[in-house]
């Protein structure tokens, strides 16, 4: 009985030593967590970081609704520095908390700054830190700061940084139009051979200044809201255009991005006479060397259903249905081609029809690759295979003018 006294005994001891306690503790009260960063450059050439700081008294009871009446859900703190460390360092004397980065998920960048410095210079202090989620979304302010985006208060969603998120991941699954890119994503991408960056974009409209105040979240129509807006096309870290509309929609089918969509289709002589609702697709690209330069095959299969019909038409007879599956595969490829004319007329990449040719011909991938986006890209030539299929007409076979 003794022996077992002794070794439960030793077990105990052992087993406090093994434990780690609390050494690492963070006192919610000694931080300050910060949901958003937004990042731009002010005349000086200082760069400017707009902090969006969650106050978490005014977001208890869930997270939907308005800023409440304790006051807003967050706080925006602003700061300067010659780096993105030292901005990070010289804003802690404004505040009373440690910034605290661990659940930081939105960086957003201002379209000035993109545009004139590389977004790799830009991340590299805050993939480097420890504590910063690789999986922090990106986006880029179009047509304004970066300050502009964080500083807006927004409605339905109490933290700003989670309705930026979900609105991209949202409108990324039913439109088609934009892509949501995290920190990760964009950093393979920049170090990967023969591919270029494609980043979404967001917008602020009306009064950002009173977008700031918490009436912008008590009104049925806010002063100011943040959107989802066009994409960036980069080239070498930098942002060189905007494409949206149909070219978009075309290079997110490129990207094999497109989760969904609704493609308007002209029957008959009238335009959007009919709609498309992609509800899935897949694409693949190839490459080969062909008289020595290279040509791109894109093979597209597209499923979808008839989600709205404006003209009398059969939709029960195969035959129509079939002559309406080569219109829509003649209008992806449209959008397929505007898309890739585009990219070349940017002379960037952002297909990865250079990855494809490191792959599949690394040697003459070799021969080309300092000169690919300027020479060889511009001039490549595609071919472009596109197989729809509709699964299904709706409820209602035939639209209600057949049986009039």
């Amino acid at each position: 009985m003794n022996s077992e006294r002794l070794l439960l005994f030793l077990v105990f001891i052992v087993s406090i030593l093994l434990l780690s306690g609390c050494w690492s503790r963070k006192e919610l009260t000694d931080l300050a967590i910060v949901a958003a960063i937004g990042i731009d450059k002010n005349e000086e050439g200082r760069y400017v970081g707009t902090l969006q700081i969650i106050n978490p008294g005014n977001v208890t009871g869930g997270m939907q609704g308005g800023g409440g009446s304790q006051g807003p859900p967050v706080s925006v703190v602003t700061g300067t520095g010659d780096s993105i460390v030292e901005l990070s360092r010289r804003t802690s004397r404004k505040l009373s908390r440690r910034l605290y980065y661990a659940h930081t998920n939105l960086v957003v960048i201002g379209e000035d700054l993109a545009k004139e410095e590389s977004i790799s210079d830009i991340l590299d202090p805050l993939e480097r830190d420890a504590e910063f989620r690789s999986t922090a979304i990106i986006v880029i302010a179009q047509g304004s700061n970066a300050s502009d985006i964080v500083k807006v208060l927004t409605a339905i969603d109490k933290i700003p940084a989670n309705k930026v998120i979900k609105t991209l991941k949202f409108t990324e699954r039913t439109w088609g139009e934009n892509i949501s890119v995290n920190m990760q994503d964009t950093i393979k991408t920049l170090v990967s051979p023969g591919k270029e960056l494609v980043v979404s974009g967001f917008r602020v409209s009306g009064d950002t200044d009173k977008g700031g105040k918490v009436e912008n979240t008590q009104q049925t129509e806010p002063s100011s809201l943040i959107y989802a807006g066009s994409l960036a096309i980069f080239k070498t870290g930098k942002l060189v255009a905007w494409i949206d509309g149909e070219t978009a929609r075309g290079s997110v089918f490129l990207l094999d991005k497109l989760n969904a969509s609704a493609i308007a289709i002209k029957w008959e002589g009238k335009d959007e006479a009919m709609i498309y609702e992609l509800i899935r697709q897949k694409t693949k690209v190839s490459v080969k060397m062909e008289k020595g330069k290279p040509r791109v095959s894109i093979d597209v299969r597209a499923e979808g259903n008839i989600g709205e019909a404006r003209l009398p038409i059969d939709l029960n007879n195969p035959d129509v249905l079939l002559k309406i599956e080569k219109v829509i595969e003649k209008e992806i490829k449209k959008e397929i081609s505007m898309a890739v004319k585009q990219a070349q007329k940017n002379k960037s990449d952002i297909f990865g029809f250079g990855e494809a040719l490191h792959r599949t011909n690394p040697k003459e991938w070799e021969k080309m690759a300092t000169e690919w986006n300027d020479i060889y890209f511009p001039e490549v030539k595609t071919d472009i295979v596109v197989d729809a299929f509709i699964r299904r007409t709706g409820l209602r076979n035939n639209p209600h003018q057949v049986n009039k």
